[in-house]
C-alpha cells in the first residue's frame, strides 16, 4: 500500500490519512475539486499526521525562505463523510492530539504579524524538547506550556478553487484556535457532499491571537471523530472545550492593554506594552518578548460597548517564569 493511500484497521475501525509520500493525501490549497483521500462512514475515527514545516531542528531563516512561503501550510485531506450533504454539520470530536517530533520553530519576518512593521528583522527561533515534556524552554527562566493542536481544521468550501489556506473562512480552515485541543469538538458547517474535511498546521503551542503570524510550528498527529449532523444548520464554525481555557493560571497573570476606536489597533498597544515590560522588567530581548506574546499572551476584548472606545487586554500566565 502506498503512503498516499488510507491505512484500514479492522479491529479498531480506524482509518489514517498520512504526509508520508507527496501523494493525494497531502495539499496546499484548498479546492473542493480534490478527490477524497478517505471516505468514511459517520461516526468513524480518522487519525491525522500533519507534518511540521520542512525545516531542520537548527534550521535558519535562509532555510525557512527556501520553501514556498506562498503556500504555507500542509494540509491533509479531504476525508469524505458518508451521508454529509450542503446544510447540514460535521461534528469533528477530538479524541487525541500528541506531538509528532521533538523540536519546532518559531518564525518571524518583518511586515508579517500583528507589529510586523516594527520587527527590526526578520528571524527564526527554534525549539527543541524531550519525549514526553510538557513544556519548553524559550530562553533562561522562561519555559512556555506544551498543548499540542492543528491550527488548520476545517471542511470544503462551496465556491471553486484553488483557494489558498492562510485566511480562514466560513468553513473553518486556518483558524488557530489554541482551545482546539484533545477532548474538544468543532463543529463546521457542511458546503459540499461529503464535507471534505482536512487537518494540518501543527502547533505545539500559542496563544489566543497566534501575535506574531507564527506559533511553535511542528508535527502532530490527531485521532478525530467525524460525524454528520443531519439538518443542523450553521453559518460559521462553532466549538466546546473540554475544560479551562487557560493551560496554566495558577500563578496568576500580568495584563497589558489597549484603548481606543479602533479594536486591531488596540490589539497592537496592548502587545507592545506586554513586550516592552517583558524588555524592561524581565530582561528579555525583544525578538524573546515578542516570541513569548504570540505563543502565550492571550488577547481578549475586554468591552466592546462604550463608544467612541474599545478596550483590548493581552494576559500572560505568571507561571512560564521559572523564578
Amino acid at each position: 500500500m502506498s503512503a498516499a493511500e488510507s491505512r484500514v484497521d479492522c479491529e479498531l475501525g480506524e482509518f489514517s490519512v498520512s504526509a508520508a509520500g507527496d501523494g493525494p493525501a497531502i495539499r496546499r490549497v484548498i479546492d473542493n475539486s480534490h478527490p477524497p483521500a478517505a471516505t468514511v462512514d459517520s461516526g468513524d475515527v480518522v487519525a491525522f499526521r500533519c507534518p511540521g514545516l520542512p525545516l531542520p531542528p537548527e534550521a535558519t531563516l535562509a532555510d525557512f525562505e527556501a520553501f514556498n512561503t506562498e503556500q504555507p501550510h500542509t494540509i491533509i485531506g479531504p476525508v469524505h463523510v458518508r451521508g454529509a450533504e450542503p446544510g447540514d454539520t460535521l461534528v469533528a470530536e477530538i479524541l487525541a492530539v500528541r506531538l509528532g517530533q521533538s523540536y519546532g520553530h518559531t518564525t518571524v519576518v518583518r511586515g508579517f504579524g500583528l507589529l510586523g512593521d516594527e520587527v527590526p528583522e526578520s528571524f527564526i527561533h527554534n525549539f527543541s524538547w524531550e519525549e514526553g515534556a510538557t513544556s519548553v524552554a524559550l530562553c533562561d527562566g522562561v519555559e512556555v506550556p506544551l498543548d499540542p493542536f492543528c491550527g488548520i481544521l476545517g471542511v470544503m468550501p462551496a465556491e471553486p478553487g484553488p483557494h489558498t489556506t492562510l485566511p480562514p473562512r466560513a468553513n473553518g480552515g486556518n483558524i488557530d484556535i489554541r482551545h482546539l485541543v484533545a477532548g474538544a469538538t468543532l463543529y463546521l458547517p457542511v458546503a459540499v457532499p461529503g464535507a471534505g474535511f482536512f487537518a494540518g498546521d501543527g502547533h505545539g503551542a500559542q496563544g489566543d491571537g497566534e501575535i506574531c503570524i507564527s506559533a511553535l510550528e511542528t508535527a502532530v498527529e490527531a485521532k478525530i471523530r467525524l460525524s454528520v449532523q443531519k439538518g443542523r444548520t450553521i453559518r460559521q464554525p462553532h466549538l466546546s472545550t473540554a475544560g479551562p481555557l487557560n493551560v496554566d493560571g495558577s500563578r496568576g497573570y500580568y495584563a497589558t492593554t489597549g484603548i481606543g476606536p479602533d479594536l486591531y489597533e488596540c490589539s497592537r498597544e496592548a502587545v507592545r506594552g506586554m513586550v516592552e515590560t517583558l524588555v524592561s522588567e524581565r530582561g528579555l530581548l525583544w525578538r524573546e518578548a515578542y516570541v513569548l506574546c504570540s505563543l502565550a499572551v492571550d488577547l481578549k476584548i475586554s468591552e466592546i460597548v462604550d463608544a467612541p472606545n474599545w478596550v483590548v487586554s493581552a494576559y500572560l500566565p505568571q507561571s512560564v517564569f521559572k523564578d
